[in-house]
């Protein structure tokens, strides 16, 4: 809410102008009503002057109302624009721990469907301010032709106000539980697509998520918002009945007790009639109120669980002389195994101009050590260590500047993001040819043509990127794993060597026993422990198959342009 606030503060001007273009709007449409009930009873040369007097306010309004929408559109994106800046940023500068956490769901929906709310009650904004002062107005002209009427009416909104106030507290909980249902429905809908060759593969299972999961969460979401709504439109019929109530009281009770003149009876029936449309348009936009109430506790929510880390300014990447994990550990939860598993502690070290290959079977830690190594995980105890000083909070971010790193996992950007390299297209281009990806995708103006590419091609590219980093340190998680068997020997017997020889370090995690004698030196992990260490030398290849060197051939060494 407090961002919001601020945002309203930074446009305090326009939103004051935009409220009293609604006001003036409104209060000149109340005029109109004084004018049709004075056209009502006057003589035949007096109609000139109202005639003219109703064509003013008529354009006063038009133009009003013009102005008060235009400028509350332009304030709802503007103010849209930047809470999705601000939530932007906060993701992106919050620590990966609680990136994870946090999960994509929410954060998907909030840069979506909540700040979209937030705009529609800018839109409906003008129609409050404008029936607003309709209301106002109308109420200002019964007491300018009988109080008496007028602190009847005022009563009677108090007590239409409290039926609503009721209905409206009700379909406010409902709409904050459908708002956490559709987190879960989100995660849903992204299973529908990520798992889409599991649920083609699988009848049952299909028929299980969609006809169980997805329909139970949709149902779920489809009744709670449907309450919501319901409530919302019972208090709007609520505040109707009470205006039609407060008419027949006032027409065929009031006037029994006390003589009315006809023109000031005449007044009531017009004012009465004219007050029905605004009073149902103020109801109707209410709820977009409770809607957007909802949202904005959403963008804070998530923008609260969203901390953000210590950075200092960035600097370029220096070499380095050692890099240490002393006594790091590092615990989390496994939902599969339904227990914690805890990584070391773990005392390593990493030095300029070597190859490491990290070993061990699958959950042994492989890829958590490694993330604890490039910094996106923060050890639970221990110290990592840059050439002897110790990496805090502070200097996190710039530590993590010092990797290129391709994950099991990754994620591959369809653009060439923060390289400011002369001649970066013509390199790029280069080693597409070098991987044998030129037929597949270009390069223009540092953004690749495409990224519909297999797995193994898609790792190809991500490999390009890494070398276009150019940092010291560079870390392989299963980059191997779903190449053809040429291409592992490149990666292994070439790639490798090539980075070694230009004084990088490299870290590879790998399952492929045939190359572990390549390595300068092997790190072994079982449950999260260091088991063994050793040169690679002493660990003996195991052969190919011989069918491999016969369909594939030998491979052929290349040169990289770097």
């Amino acid at each position: 809410m407090s961002l919001f606030l601020n945002l309203i503060r930074q446009s305090r001007g326009m939103l004051l102008l935009a409220l009293l273009a609604g006001v003036v709007g409104g209060l000149s449409n109340a005029g109109l009503v004084a004018v049709i009930n004075q056209a009502l009873g006057a003589p035949a040369d007096g109609f000139a002057a109202l005639g003219w007097r109703f064509l003013a306010l008529a354009l006063v309004v038009m133009v009003a109302r013009t102005l008060s929408q235009t400028i509350f559109v332009r304030l709802g994106q503007a103010s849209k624009a930047a809470l999705r800046m601000t939530t932007i940023r906060n993701v992106t500068d919050t620590s990966y721990q609680s990136l994870e956490r946090q999960g994509s769901a929410k954060a998907l929906t909030v840069l979506t469907q909540d700040l979209d709310t937030i705009v529609v009650l800018f839109l409906n904004l003008p129609v409050l301010a404008t029936n607003s002062a309709v209301v106002v107005g109308c109420l200002a002209y019964l007491g300018y032709l009988s109080w008496q009427v007028l602190l009847f009416a005022v009563l009677t909104i108090l007590v239409g106000s409290l039926g609503f106030r009721w209905a409206n507290n009700r379909a406010m909980f409902h709409l904050r539980g459908s708002r956490r249902r559709e987190d879960e429905l989100v995660k849903d809908f992204r299973a529908l697509f990520d798992g889409a060759k599991e649920l083609k593969l699988h009848r049952r299972r299909k028929d299980a998520f969609v006809d169980g999961s997805l329909a139970t969460s949709v149902e779920a979401v489809r009744a709670q918002r449907t309450r919501g709504y319901v409530l919302y439109t019972a208090a709007a019929s609520w505040g109707s009945m009470i205006l039609l109530a407060f008419i027949g009281c006032v027409l065929f009770l009031y006037t029994q007790f006390e003589p009315v003149p006809t023109r000031v009876l005449s007044g009531y029936a017009v004012v009465f009639l004219y007050l029905i449309m605004p009073i149902e348009g103020l109801l109707s936009a209410i709820p977009s109120i409770g809607s957007a109430k909802v949202a904005l506790e959403r963008v804070h929510q998530l923008n609260r669980d969203l901390p953000a880390e210590q950075v200092v300014p960035a600097e370029p990447a220096r070499a380095f002389s050692r890099i240490a994990l002393e006594a790091v550990t590092h615990s989390y939860f496994r939902e599969k195994e339904n227990e914690v598993f805890t990584l070391g502690p773990i005392d390593l070290a990493f030095f300029p101009g070597e190859v490491v290959y990290l070993i061990g079977g699958n959950g042994s830690g492989k890829t958590t050590l490694a993330k604890l190594l490039v910094g996106l995980y923060i050890p639970e105890s221990g110290t990592v260590r840059l050439d002897g000083e110790c990496v805090t909070q502070a200097g996190r971010d710039r530590y993590r500047q010092h990797f290129a790193v391709v994950f099991n996992d990754f994620f591959l950007f369809d653009e060439l993001h923060g390289m400011q390299i002369a001649g970066l297209d013509a390199k790029a281009q280069q080693l597409l040819e070098l991987l044998q990806l030129q037929h597949k995708v270009t390069i223009r103006d540092g953004r690749f043509s495409t990224t519909a590419l297999s797995q193994g091609q898609r790792k190809r590219l991500a490999l390009l990127v890494a070398y276009l980093e150019d940092r010291p340190f560079y870390v392989f998680d299963e980059w191997a794993a779903d190449q053809d068997p040429t291409f592992k020997d490149v990666f292994y017997r070439t790639l490798l060597p090539e980075l070694k020889a230009r004084g990088k370090t490299v870290l590879v995690i790998t399952h492929d026993d045939r190359y572990f004698s390549l390595a300068d030196r092997f790190i072994k992990l079982d449950q999260g422990q260091v088991v063994q260490e050793g040169a690679g030398q002493t660990l003996a290849p195991r052969p190919p198959p011989s069918s491999s060197r016969a369909a594939h051939g030998a491979s052929h060494p290349i040169d990289l342009p770097l």
